[in-house]
């Protein structure tokens, strides 16, 4: 299992490229279709909470499902097998930094990449979506946060995305504190 979380997460991080949330769409295949470590239930959880603490959000999902699968060892290994391949890239650019920067044909590279990696995202953005439970709150806090986040860039007001991550589960709680109060009254 430890051999298998590392080559897993090995692969996602040398294949995926854009960051942790080009990444989230590659992980969902992996680990959630062909592996069936996790469902999608149990993935999304993992999404918020990889979002809502520190560090990259692919490495924090890494850390998460080996710790799920196999304890420590586990979370070790997927986090290594998803840093190391970024590692490699990043060395491998800085040694030949100067010559890659200069190259055309690697800047229309980098701009066809930059096009696959918005696709990413928003595939990633839109299945999660669809995943959601088909329950009013989900959709209505969804709904919300896509108009406050528009509004606000359209204004260019700066408002960090952790608030409403914070938003969302005091949201959240209010409204399951508010069932079992309810739920009690009954």
């Amino acid at each position: 299992m430890i051999f298998s979380l590392f080559v897993t997460f090995f692969k996602i991080g040398l294949f995926t490229f854009g960051g942790g949330y080009a990444m989230i769409s590659h992980i969902r295949d992996e680990i959630v279709e062909k592996k069936h470590w996790i469902d999608d239930d149990g993935l999304s959880d993992i999404i918020a909470i990889a979002e809502s603490t520190p560090g990259p959000i692919a490495i924090n999902i890494a850390t998460f499902i080996g710790y799920k699968r196999a304890r420590f060892a586990g979370a070790f290994a997927a986090t290594a097998g998803v840093i190391i391949p970024a590692f490699l890239v990043m060395l491998v650019i800085a040694l030949f930094l100067d010559g890659i920067s200069e190259n055309r044909y690697v800047a229309y590279a980098f701009e066809g990449i930059k096009c696959a990696v918005a696709f990413l995202i928003i595939k990633a953005g839109v299945e999660m979506f669809f995943r959601l439970p088909k329950k009013p709150f989900p959709v209505v806090v969804f709904i919300l946060v896509l108009s406050a986040l528009t509004v606000l860039d359209i204004f260019s007001v700066s408002f960090g995305s952790v608030w409403f991550i914070a938003i969302g589960g005091v949201a959240g709680l209010t409204l399951f504190l508010l069932s079992q109060k309810g739920g009690k009254a009954k």
